[in-house]
């Protein structure tokens, strides 16, 4: 098995208007799927070849109350922000002024060593980043550790440790493969709305 990456990262909204406005609009992305009945959307939207950002829209969503990047949180907690990668260098300035001329609130340019970063809100107060890699600093091709008190497993290298786990000892069979309609299977027998 080999992933490719992350097909959609699902988030929530309570307006789906001012949702499309901002991602959209404003930040440049595609549009590229949308299913909904009354109380229920879910609507996609194209990040590169391979990512896509979902965002359903639920009745009583209220946008989250604002935290800033990285600021460490107390109790359960697993979502912190969002980065997205630019192209360039000068996206980010554009971005940068995109969301100055749509008075929302944007950081200054910050060089983190390996990626230049700006960071925002988008309507429903999720914090996003816009990151376009150092070419002179690929951590994909020469990871580095510079932690000074790594975690233990972390110790054991950046590649994935074979037989941690225990291996599959009955693979699901041909017959047993099945697949269930899920949401989203009107997508292959419906009437586009565009």
């Amino acid at each position: 098995m080999k992933l490719k990456g992350i097909n959609h990262l699902a988030l929530a909204t309570g307006d789906m208007d001012k949702t499309i406005s901002f991602w959209r609009d404003l930040i440049g992305l595609r549009l590229i799927a949308g299913l909904g009945r009354p109380g229920y959307r879910q609507y996609f939207f194209e990040l590169g070849p391979l990512n896509m950002l979902l965002f359903f829209e639920w009745n009583d969503v209220e946008p989250l109350l604002e935290k800033d990047h990285g600021v460490p949180v107390k109790g359960h907690f697993a979502f912190d922000h969002l980065a997205l990668e630019v192209e360039s260098k000068d996206d980010l300035w554009d971005i940068y002024d995109r969301l100055t001329a749509a008075d929302f609130w944007v950081s200054e340019v910050m060089d983190h060593g390996f990626i230049y970063s700006i960071y925002s809100f988008d309507p429903n107060n999720i914090a996003i980043e816009f990151s376009w890699p150092d070419p002179k600093i690929d951590l994909r091709k020469m990871p580095l550790m510079l932690d000074s008190r790594p975690a233990s497993r972390a110790l054991q290298g950046p590649e994935p440790v074979k037989d941690h786990w225990p291996g599959v000892k009955k693979p699901t069979s041909q017959e047993d493969k099945k697949i269930y309609p899920g949401e989203g299977s009107e997508f292959r027998n419906r009437e586009n709305k565009w």
